[in-house]
């Protein structure tokens, strides 16, 4: 029975509740589906690398053979012949990873939402780089720290700039590889740096590394997580090597740490799909992705190359941008009275879309930068939209 003349419901929202804000990426995305759109702005990987024929025989055989395993409730910490292929995978000569390191999440994001859980009191020191990835800021925002910028330059991260921010410090979060959204990488010099100078410090390190598979030379950097494994914290993620669609990452971490964000993960969504992590243990366990991966990085780098020629073809001599040698992303710096904000709506109405720099920055945001993606978008395409935008801009100067 229906209640007649219901009072209507106030609905308190927790401080928390309140404090939280839409992604702006997430907003414009809402922009850029539109056909007409030529959309630099999201960070998604391109459709065309998903191997859609041998996921769905994965999941015929995962179904088929073990259907009523696959389909039921699984462990937190995830299924174990995966955790297992990850710990391999991670492992080198003078490091060995264990499968109990490895806690399996619904994609990297719930990851950066567990460690900030787990570590983070209102109030605490955060360290994140200047620009910094905009999903970590959100996630690590809901916990109510406080965010302290490390410095970066051209060459990403600069490690010696973190004593001087590091005091009552809790975590140090960083993007090593092809950063989102700056796409500039840590050379193996400033890799050992930083570990050497958390490590002294006593200061946990977040190795994010959803990119590090993705140079266009095929020769990735070493993971830093092999050079002090009891300090590093590092995550991992199918989604820009297989598909995003599918929600799994993991995290490698001390013992110590992943039994607490295990704990955490349990009363989040008790367990990632048993189903998920199965297919993906099938498709990847016979080396697929060693033959999947360069496809990735050929298409990725010939869209780069044919945007960085377009820009210096279009640009102004004024704009300045990054020559990443991997990922999804080049960070474009404008003159300083340019508003990238204001850009956006002129560059919209022309159709085409990019991000506003601005909202990665933890603290003060610089207006004058932008990040383009180019992974989505044909070489056609690509050198269309720059050239359009290298007009706007240049009618801002």
């Amino acid at each position: 029975m229906k209640i007649e003349n219901p009072h209507p419901i106030q609905w308190q929202f927790s401080e928390r509740a309140q404090g939280l804000q839409s992604s702006f990426i997430r907003e414009i995305l809402k922009i850029t589906q539109r056909p007409e759109i030529i959309s630099f702005a999201g960070g998604l990987p391109s459709p065309a690398t998903f191997p859609v024929e041998r996921m769905k025989a994965a999941y015929d055989k995962v179904l088929s053979e073990t259907g009523k395993v696959a389909l039921q409730y699984g462990p937190t910490d995830g299924f174990a012949p995966l955790r297992e292929w990850i710990a391999n995978s991670l492992s080198t000569e003078g490091t060995r990873i264990l499968p109990e390191q490895i806690l399996m999440v619904s994609g990297s994001q719930q990851a950066l939402d567990l460690i900030g859980k787990v570590l983070i009191d209102e109030g605490s020191r955060v360290l994140v780089e200047t620009p910094s990835y905009l999903g970590a800021l959100q996630a690590f925002s809901v916990y109510r720290p406080q965010f302290a910028s490390v410095d970066t330059d051209d060459d990403g991260l600069v490690p010696s700039s973190i004593d001087a921010v590091a005091k009552g410090a809790r975590l140090l979060y960083s993007l090593p590889n092809f950063q989102n959204p700056t796409g500039r990488s840590l050379s193996l010099a400033r890799r050992h740096e930083l570990v050497e100078t958390c490590a002294r410090l006593g200061l946990p390190l977040i190795e994010d590394d959803p990119y590090g598979a993705l140079s266009y030379s095929g020769a990735p950097m070493p993971k830093m997580v092999a050079m002090n494994p009891d300090g590093i914290i590092y995550m991992g993620s199918f989604s820009k090597v297989l598909t995003p669609g599918i929600r799994l990452g993991y995290v490698c971490a001390p013992l110590p740490l992943v039994r607490r964000l295990e704990l955490a993960k349990q009363a989040a969504d008790l367990h990632t799909a048993q189903l998920t992590q199965m297919v993906v243990h099938e498709v990847v366990k016979d080396g697929f992705l060693d033959q999947h991966i360069p496809t990735i990085r050929t298409l990725y780098g010939n869209q780069c190359r044919a945007m960085l020629d377009a820009m210096a073809e279009h640009f102004p001599a004024s704009v300045s941008w990054t020559k990443p040698e991997g990922g999804m992303f080049i960070w474009v710096t404008l003159p300083k009275n340019i508003d990238a904000m204001k850009l956006l709506d002129t560059a919209i109405a022309s159709r085409v879309a990019f991000v506003p720099g601005a909202p990665f920055y933890a603290n003060e945001g610089e207006t004058n930068t932008l990040r383009l993606s180019f992974v989505t978008v044909p070489p056609e395409r690509i050198r269309e939209g720059i050239a359009i935008l290298g007009k706007l801009i240049a009618a801002m100067l």
